[in-house]
């Protein structure tokens, strides 16, 4: 996601900002930024109608700019299409306030945003994240074959095609060895200055030393010569970028040189093992010593809104070990003072108690696990068993008293 322009009061909250989606991923990043009451402009087009007199009417579609204030929107996953309903707020010339409008967001085409209640601080931090895609890089992929690979930048979100190789290679053949290595280098020359050109835009764009782990899969050993190659060639160009990358490599086999055979390869141990680091392995690994903590009940595992908000007035969700688990979920309610409530939480955990949180996307496998359990969770930072026995006390009083009411 590109950022056009913003204007938000750092004090205030108050003001906009102008974003334009690059990449499919930016589409969901516009879906967890936007909500109901919000204020969007961007083109449109709607049918207008006139009566051109004796009761008779022409009808054409025109396009120009307009502002809703957002009542609801829809996101089709499978083809990363927004469209986001509700009421016209700026009067134009073919448009009268208070209509019912849907604007479709799409790539390549700007939107502006304004919160009339303010950016609070996740929707600030949603904003950064949705206009930082390369910090937001897990792991760079290569998935090839012979005269063939796909440059693939993999996120917390979803795998982005960055660039595809071609490059022709003769058949292997008495008399046409030499042809054939000649194209099978050709080949490895572009892929690497392709692929380290990406990568190094990526970093560039960041700002950030993180070294991101390179993964090469590929069916048969066209991955393992591709490395082989890299090797060769950062001795002999002396490319430090790439002296520093060649440690984080890993190679995976793979079904065929398609993108969407990276899936398989990315369960496999060979990537896993080297994106033990990556956020949403990160997030995995803190769902199952939540769930751990669940199992073995030593009071350090909490879930649903009121005992969290308990755990957080208690102190147990704070420096030492702390950590809240919410989901995206929560953010996109259609209730302000429900996201308000949040908001405060996350706020506070962060800034009173220095606990840490992490906001799950339900996109992922552990934030579908999280919203089983009500879409919030806690990992406490020391027991809090006591919880469960005050309400059970509260309850044994309260049944007491309207008993002795009937006696």
């Amino acid at each position: 996601m590109r950022l056009l322009r913003q204007q938000i009061d750092a004090r205030t909250g108050a003001g906009t900002a102008t974003l334009l989606p690059e990449e499919p991923e930016d589409m969901w990043h516009a879906y967890n930024l936007i909500q109901p009451t919000d204020h969007i402009r961007a083109k449109a087009v709607r049918r207008i109608t006139r009566e051109v007199g004796a009761g008779a009417t022409s009808s054409q579609r025109v396009a120009l700019d307009l502002t809703i204030a957002v009542t609801s929107t829809d996101f089709d996953l499978a083809s990363n299409e927004l469209h986001v309903a509700g009421r016209v707020a700026s009067e134009t010339e073919h448009v009268k306030m208070g209509s019912h409008h849907t604007l479709d967001l799409e790539l390549n085409r700007k939107f502006t945003i304004e919160k009339v209640d303010g950016w609070d601080s996740v929707a600030v931090d949603m904003l950064r994240e949705a206009c930082n895609t390369s910090s937001r890089a897990e792991m760079w992929a290569v998935v090839m074959g012979e005269g063939i690979a796909n440059i693939c930048l993999i996120t917390e979100h979803q795998t982005i095609l960055r660039n595809r190789v071609e490059v022709s290679i003769p058949r292997k053949g008495k008399g046409h060895m030499e042809q054939h290595n000649k194209g099978l280098e050709k080949f490895h020359n572009t892929l690497v200055t392709t692929l380290l050109r990406d990568m190094e835009s990526a970093k560039r764009d960041a700002q950030t030393e993180k070294t991101v782990p390179l993964l090469l899969a590929s069916a048969g050993f066209y991955a393992q010569a591709f490395l082989q190659f890299m090797k060769e060639y950062a001795v002999r160009t002396g490319d430090k970028f790439l002296q520093g990358a060649l440690p984080s490599v890993v190679v995976a086999h793979s079904a065929g040189e398609h993108v969407h055979n990276l899936a398989e390869v990315l369960a496999s141990p060979a990537a896993t093992s080297k994106v033990s680091d990556a956020k949403f392995t990160r997030e995995t690994a803190l769902m199952d010593t939540f769930m751990k903590h669940m199992r073995i009940e030593d009071g350090r595992a909490a879930y649903g809104p009121r005992e969290i908000e308990r755990a957080v007035e208690s102190g147990a969700v704070g420096r030492g070990g702390g950590v809240l688990l919410i989901s995206n979920t929560l953010f996109r309610s259609n209730n302000i003072a429900e996201r308000k409530r949040w908001v405060a939480l996350v706020d506070r955990i962060k800034d009173v108690e220095g606990g840490e949180v992490r906001v799950l996307s339900s996109l992922h496998e552990s934030g579908k696990r999280l919203e089983a359990l009500g879409g919030i969770a806690a990992i406490l930072t020391y027991p809090l068993e006591e919880m469960d026995e005050d309400e059970e006390e509260e309850v044994a009083n309260g049944v007491r008293g309207d008993e002795e009411m009937i006696i």
